[in-house]
């Protein structure tokens, strides 16, 4: 067994990242080469715009490269809890940014002809219990109703054709969603910033910044740069030099572990449907096939602030056992990959964007961020050209965390609130 992420072992290496100091000055300099950042870069470029990307370590290397692979449509909360806190009219802009970010991956996929095995597979949410049902059939019925005709609820009978386990009660159905190969993506997304005209430094942290007369000045160990305008795309992995962000940000680990490929006999009694899936447990499951026929399953094993090998395997073991739980008939497969990541969540789950002491910045995903990190990538891009409109999430207030530094001592106090949750639910 591999501790690394699967995406980044069967993904080609970026290899062009601008090698030599960093210097000079540009119109747009964005902080982090994940989805976000690249997405922004890339953005820019096509448009004219002199633009560079910092990124800390390499293109992917935080949470656009240790996810589950899925590119779903869909909130991550109930839409009527949505609506309840963010109103109608602003939770349905919400919901459709899903929808606009898995069609423009689709899009940009073709436009730049990265070949990352984007299929439209559509997602499942599943039953963990009988007692989820009626909650996840309410959902359904106002979403279908509301803001996603392309749903259906299917009942437990219905399943069996879909996966082959008996841990579930039924499921929405959500036929918009897809999955992808992360680390190809994230590659290709790089090469297409770079072939536009973008310039990307890796292993390039911002250690500083400073306002100026024109813009910022930002200082790495590499050099330094001076920009007119500064995006940063950051999330859970922010640096000191970005507090205002770590006070607003949980960064809590996810786990993943990636079998050994399936033989189609074994594809065809586990994962006959081949979509995305996942569970309606708070502190639950996700899991999908990859291109070579590899189960990939995760969840919050550990509600852990680090993801180090040790975690890791701690987690593995945790996930491991539940995935014989839910698919005996794996109970004893091999498993091939085990990683982690950081989740950047904001307290309410629900991403940010917008513009604090002249930074403009997007982030918070709560798990959701493979698919809208695009999205809003390209939506920063177009703020920092002056379309100020342009932002769905501009005005959504954004306190800090109180008693809350970047470091979440609450966190194992959380993670037992929703694990007694899940046992009494």
């Amino acid at each position: 067994m591999e501790f690394k992420s699967y995406w980044h072992a069967t993904a080609p290496a970026f290899g062009r990242a601008r090698t030599g100091p960093v210097e000079g000055h540009f119109d747009v300099v964005v902080i982090g080469g994940g989805f976000t950042g690249l997405s922004a870069a890339l953005t820019l470029a096509k448009a004219g715009v002199k633009v560079a990307v910092l990124e800390a370590n390499v293109v992917g290397f935080g949470a656009s490269g240790r996810n589950g692979g899925h590119v779903n449509n869909g909130l991550a909360h109930g839409y009527g809890e949505a609506k309840e806190h963010l109103g109608a009219e602003r939770a349905k802009r919400l919901y459709q940014m899903f929808d606009d970010s898995v069609d423009l991956i689709e899009s940009l996929v073709a436009e730049e002809g990265i070949e990352c095995n984007f299929r439209r597979g559509g997602k499942l949410k599943l039953a963990s219990k009988p007692s989820h049902v009626a909650g996840l059939r309410a959902n359904f019925e106002l979403v279908h109703r509301e803001v996603d005709p392309d749903t259906d609820f299917l009942e437990e009978a219905d399943l069996e054709g879909e996966v082959g386990s008996q841990s579930f009660h039924g499921a929405m159905r959500m036929r918009k969603s897809a999955m992808m190969h992360m680390g190809r993506y994230v590659t290709g997304l790089a090469q297409a910033a770079e072939r536009r005209g973008a310039t990307i430094w890796e292993n390039a942290p911002m250690t500083a910044k400073q306002r100026t007369a024109t813009g910022w000045e930002l200082i790495t160990p590499k050099g330094k740069l001076r920009a007119s305008q500064l995006i940063v795309a950051t999330n859970s992995y922010s640096g000191k030099s970005l507090a205002w962000f770590r006070r607003r940000i949980l960064s809590i680990g996810a786990f993943i572990i990636a079998t050994r490929p399936l033989t189609d006999a074994e594809v065809a009694a586990t994962m006959p449907g081949n979509r995305t899936c996942v569970t309606t447990m708070n502190v639950g499951n996700f899991f999908r096939l990859s291109p070579d026929n590899r189960l990939i399953f995760g969840g919050r094993a550990k509600f852990s602030t680090v993801s180090d090998q040790a975690t890791d395997a701690r987690s593995g073991e945790i996930l491991r056992a539940s995935l014989a739980k839910i698919f005996p008939q794996l109970s004893s497969i091999e498993i091939d990959y085990c990683w982690g990541g950081l989740v950047g969540m904001t307290k309410d789950r629900f991403p940010r964007a917008g513009v604090h002491e002249g930074m403009i910045y997007g982030m918070g995903y709560s798990g959701h961020g493979a698919q809208l990190s695009t999205h809003l990538g390209q939506i920063l891009a177009r703020m920092a050209m002056g379309e100020r409109d342009a932002n769905p999430l501009e005005g959504l207030p954004w306190p800090a965390i109180p008693f809350y530094n970047g470091k979440p001592w609450f966190l194992p106090l959380v993670g037992a609130y929703y694990q007694l949750k899940d046992r009494i639910s």
